[in-house]
């Protein structure tokens, strides 16, 4: 007898015959790039303000959970269902697909028993991938086997707390082959020389894609039960775009009735679910279909409560008020799909059909939840009226006001109601005993009251909380609501004197015993100071309110917080310090900051602002007198001064330190306080041997020598002005200076010794000048007190010498130890100084230059183009009239070439 399939195809698979002809990578290319334009075309259909299926599932799985045990059909896979030889005939893979087809359907299965839930969930991961793979292996019976295994297990209620994570789970798998489907056909549809349109027709697909689309739905068709057949067809509702224009809007109404089929109420809403799902997908403007699904699930809303379904609970000893939350996941999804964009006159109707229902608790809950805001907001002493008809069993009424919450925040009601609203619900709120429920439903009305109330009735609310938590030390299970609650309220009252004159708020925060849960409580509120007070404060409620805030986190720190948490609490602790201020009563500013220090001593950066803050006190103080202290002013300033001394010693970083003492030391030379200054600089030139050789830049050990040539540059610009003491010799701090350099540990390659030096002597020609370059106002410098005086330029002259002559053994050293490239540049260097600083009508120092400058050319290391541009410019100034020394000095100086 002739196989009639394989005497139609001639043996020959079309599929193969394709797949042979394609050129793989232009169909691959052809195909991706395809996919990319019709990914974004489907995203676009329904628009951003529809809130998607992946933004419900976490919510889902983390929401409905059992600890009872599970049970799954696996499907043992045989080895006949692997891809056969390539020379196959077609009758010989009809023969083996039939094979596969009656081997499933005889039971190759394995029932695995008392599972965990996370078993079970891990179990369908293993499943949804055996799909991929099959699908892979070209084992495309095996992926439906599979498909249709997983679609049946969501005709089990044996464990009905679990039924939404289910559904969650098996539907993945669905979308998996339906996209899996889809894309085998589209790919079918693609050739090396076409691509098929964003919105392709039917007329589009070619024959091969047309009759594989609907060889699987007559596959699909073949499965005997109801459920894995709806859902999986469902699945591939999409591919209906290939046969015809019509399809889907064919498929959606006969699906709908389909699930009239499907006895068990959870079951059956869970299945409309998923049939609203595919059609927003697929097909969104057909809202018929939709609409259907609405009305029929009304029509069989009061199974619910009927005999069947109250039985089943009995045996699975599950009560009515744990069995009613089961259907909002798929009630509100179904709610959201038809209310999209849905007329007015359409959500009235559906309101009105909820209305006439008894027991509509769980429909009115589902409305609430997928209605939009402003629909809900606008009626809402309608819904207030049927909330208070509701019977209270099954579902209780605090859910229902919590969802109507939930929608008052987003959009406001009628200005007239609004009181009444709040009365209403408040009323069932404060009456719950039960802590948790009370506070899942007040955390919700507290952003009402803070919107559209003033503080009394927000003081109101919050007293009514605190006496409902503090009993049993309730609020110890309640804190990511209670945080909620803290958040809302400071996002609503941006003037922090309104706040914290709310009497309750702050026994309010005492409810946080948990020290990290207060930290981060602490923080919110310090972060919305920060970005709300525009203006400076003194207002003693909030400096005493947000003291105590900002001392809970600073306490908070021990050994082992992090760095990045120190970091930010210094940063809030710091904003609050900026933005306090006595205006100009410093003498409260500086005790303010005394305090400060006495409580976040723990926190560096902190003490650092401190003490930047107290100097410019110092400094304001200095502009408030025009720099003519009063006697009261001076001793201010000097109390400022001591501040500043006292607190450096306590901070850990040897920079910081450095730069605080010569920062403060400027600070106090600019006020008169001459020998405060002078102890500044004394204690920044005696921590400059303690300068490690590495320090630590966020994180990495870098070498400090680059950081300390950087302060030491900034401190010799100060030391120009600062005058000598009587008692000390003249160039006294200098000295010392250069005692500690040349004590100092270089490293062995370094050339930052002789930097420093070279800056020295700039320090020592500038101090030679009759008028120094700058000076501070009311401070007497050296050029003022010697007034040019020859033993002063004298003892000037000599320290030059000393620091020159190191410069030169250093040279000489670099020549023996073969380092011609460092001693080519330093000598460059060197020579530019004394071009810059030096008196080259002195015969010994034109000398030296000229020596220096062949020593920078001396073994052909120098860098010609420097060289050049150094003598063009020593011919531009030798024109100037009182420089024609320099023209001498040019034609001493050779050019030499690299020969």
């Amino acid at each position: 007898m002739v196989d009639p399939l394989s005497s139609v195809l001639d043996g020959t698979d079309p599929l193969s015959m394709f797949a042979a002809t394609a050129d793989p990578v232009a169909l691959a290319a052809a195909t991706d790039s395809s996919r990319r334009k019709r990914d974004r075309d489907d995203n676009s259909v329904v628009g951003s303000d529809f809130e998607p299926w992946a933004n419900k599932r976490g919510e889902i799985l983390a929401r409905y959970t059992t600890t009872e045990k599970l049970s799954i059909n696996l499907f043992m896979g045989s080895e006949k269902g692997k891809a056969g030889t390539a020379t196959l005939a077609m009758s010989e893979k009809v023969r083996t697909r039939l094979e596969e087809l009656d081997d499933f359907e005889e039971g190759s299965q394995k029932e695995l028993l008392n599972l965990t839930q996370q078993d079970y969930v891990n179990r369908i991961e293993e499943l949804n991938q055996s799909l991929k793979d099959a699908w892979a292996s070209d084992q495309k019976v095996k992926a439906l086997k599979i498909v249709i295994q997983c679609s049946k297990l969501l005709s089990d209620t044996s464990v009905i707390q679990f039924y939404p994570s289910k559904f969650v789970l098996i539907t993945d798998i669905l979308d998996t082959f339906g996209k899996l489907v889809y894309e085998r056909i589209f790919s079918m549809c693609v050739d090396n020389r076409s691509v098929l349109p964003d919105h392709f027709s039917p007329e589009n697909a070619n024959d091969t894609a047309k009759e594989t689309c609907l060889n699987w739905f007559f596959k699909i068709a073949s499965i005997r039960e109801l459920i894995p057949r709806f859902y999986v067809e469902a699945s591939i509702l999409k591919c209906n775009k290939f046969l015809s224009k019509t399809g889907i809007s064919e498929c959606l109404p006969r699906l709908t009735c389909m699930i009239r089929g499907i006895g068990d109420p959870l079951v059956s809403v869970y299945a409309r679910a998923y049939l609203c799902r595919v059609g927003m997908e697929v097909a969104p403007h057909l809202k018929e279909t939709l609409n259907k699904n609405f009305f029929d699930f009304l029509l069989t809303f009061k199974q619910i409560h009927g005999d069947t379904v109250q039985n089943q609970l009995v045996v699975q000893g599950v009560e009515l008020p744990s069995y009613l939350p089961l259907y909002p996941p798929a009630m509100d999804w179904i709610f959201q799909c038809i209310s999209y964009h849905a007329p007015e006159a359409l959500l009235t109707e559906m309101m009105e059909r909820c209305k006439k229902l008894g027991n509509n608790a769980l429909l009115l809950n589902s409305v609430m939840s997928a209605f939009r805001a402003e629909f809900i907001a606008t009626r809402s002493m309608d819904f207030i009226g049927m909330i208070k008809e509701c019977d209270e069993s099954g579902f209780p009424k605090h859910l229902l006001f919590r969802s109507l919450g939930l929608n008052l925040a987003l959009a406001d009601p009628p200005e007239s109601d609004r009181l009444q609203i709040l009365n209403e619900a408040w009323k069932v709120i404060t009456k719950l005993k039960n802590s948790q429920d009370y506070i899942n439903c007040a955390e919700v009305w507290v952003e009402y009251t803070c919107k559209h109330f003033t503080k009394r009735e927000v003081n109101t609310v919050l007293a009514d909380v605190i006496k409902h938590m503090t009993p049993d030390r309730a609020f110890e299970d309640s804190y990511p609501q209670l945080q909620l609650i803290i958040k809302k309220v400071i996002a609503y009252f941006h003037d922090f004197s309104v706040l914290f004159s709310v009497e309750k708020f702050l026994p309010f925060l005492d409810m946080f015993q948990k020290e990290s849960v207060r930290v981060e409580v602490c923080k919110c509120i310090m972060d919305a100071f920060i970005k709300h007070q525009q203006e400076p404060t003194k207002d003693p409620v909030i400096l005493n309110a947000l003291l105590h805030v900002c001392k809970t986190m600073h306490d908070s720190v021990n050994a082992l917080t992090l760095e990045d948490e120190k970091r930010m609490l210094s940063y809030l602790i710091n904003g609050f310090i900026k933005m306090v201020s006595f205006g100009r009563d410093f003498e409260q500013q500086l005790s303010f900051y005394v305090e400060s220090r006495s409580m976040f001593c723990n926190l560096e950066p902190v003490l650092v602002q401190l003490i930047h803050s107290v100097n410019r006190l110092a400094m304001e103080t200095r502009k408030l007198m025009k720099g003519n202290h009063s006697r009261k002013t001076a001793a201010f300033v000097r109390a400022c001064v001591a501040y500043c001394f006292i607190t450096i010693p306590s901070l850990a970083g040897i920079f910081t330190r450095l730069n605080l003492y010569l920062h403060s030391g400027q600070v106090a030379l600019a006020n008169q306080c001459l020998s405060q200054a002078d102890a500044f600089f004394k204690a920044a030139i005696s921590l400059i041997p303690e300068v490690p050789k590495m320090i630590n830049i966020d994180g990495k050990m870098r070498p400090s020598e680059s950081f300390l040539l950087e302060f030491l540059c900034n401190f010799f610009s100060t030391l120009l002005i600062v005058p000598d003491h009587p008692e000390h010799g003249v160039l006294f701090l200098v000295r010392e200076l250069l005692n500690v350099i040349q004590d100092y540990t270089w490293e062995d390659n370094s050339d930052e010794k002789i930097r420093i030096y070279t800056c020295v002597l700039h320090l020592l020609s500038a101090m030679s000048q009759e008028t120094y370059l700058y000076h501070i106002d009311k401070v007497d410098s050296n050029d003022s007190l010697y007034g040019g005086d020859s033993k002063f330029l004298a003892e000037n002259n000599k320290l030059c010498e000393t620091v020159m002559a190191q410069i030169l053994e250093h040279l000489k050293a670099l020549a023996k130890d073969e380092a011609l490239k460092r001693q080519s540049s330093l000598g460059l260097s060197f020579f530019n100084s004394i071009l810059a600083h030096g008196d080259l009508r002195n015969n010994k120092l034109n000398q030296l230059s000229v020596n220096l400058w062949h020593l920078a050319q001396r073994h052909g290391c120098a860098d010609t183009r420097t060289m050049v541009k150094t003598l063009e410019y020593i011919k531009k100034q030798s024109k100037q009239p009182d420089m024609t020394h320099l023209t001498e000095l040019a034609l001493r100086l050779p050019l030499q070439t690299r020969t």
